[in-house]
């Protein structure tokens, strides 16, 4: 499904050059569940926003399903974004002035011909991760794992075939992270490919394949 070739991708710092993934080649097939890991500073971050799109490679080339969005420009690579990848960030990102069905329904926004069918989808979601009760509430109302609950929700109203998740149990408690792990689970079995980054081992655990990385390179890459 996505594959990236000899991806180079370095920022300067006070002048110096911080070489984030140093000719990194990946291959993630549609339907699996990867874990990426590394220490602080490895490149999990960087090599995040390449696959989500939210940056570019210096070099090299970025695959998804045979397109090379590497040299895509920024509306093309837009499209791609909000068509095919849904995302779920460590710190939620949802809108408090927003209820929560209203949150779920934001990636409509951005969106040049939605389905008909979104609203009734998201309610749906709502359903499928147990707050259904819940949709007319502001996020403030409502606890860190539920929050992040509506976040996965309205990562997946668009159907997106990639989802990335940004270290998704950071600011959860142990059951509240339970539940988390257990809807990505979930996800991967409905056939979506899932891709996360974390540093807890434990949760790395979870996924079917686990990536490490060390100074911007693959050091290992093993199936669980």
């Amino acid at each position: 499904m996505i594959e990236l070739q000899q991806v180079r991708r370095t920022y300067r710092m006070s002048g110096q050059a911080l070489h984030a993934l140093d000719g990194v080649d990946l291959s993630i097939g549609a339907g699996e569940f990867v874990a990426i890991t590394g220490p602080s500073g490895s490149g999990k971050s960087s090599l995040l926003n390449i696959l989500g799109c939210l940056d570019r490679p210096d070099s090299g080339r970025y695959l998804i399903e045979g397109e090379d969005v590497a040299g895509f420009d920024d509306e093309a690579t837009s499209d791609i974004r909000n068509r095919r990848i849904g995302f779920v960030f460590q710190s939620f990102h949802l809108l408090p002035r927003l209820s929560v069905l209203e949150n779920v329904l934001l990636p409509l926004r951005f969106h040049r011909d939605p389905p008909a069918s979104a609203h009734e989808h998201a309610r749906e979601l709502l359903q499928r991760v147990g707050l259904a009760d819940r949709s007319s509430h502001r996020p403030n109302e409502l606890s860190g794992g539920q929050v992040q609950r509506a976040a996965i929700a309205r990562a997946l109203l668009l159907r997106p075939a990639l989802l990335l998740a940004d270290e998704p149990t950071g600011n959860l408690d142990s059951r509240s992270a339970a539940d988390v792990l257990g809807l990505l689970d979930e996800v991967h079995r409905s056939g979506q490919t899932v891709v996360l980054v974390t540093h807890d081992n434990d949760v790395a655990a979870r996924a079917l394949r686990g990536i490490r990385l060390r100074d911007g390179r693959i050091e290992q890459d093993v199936a669980h």
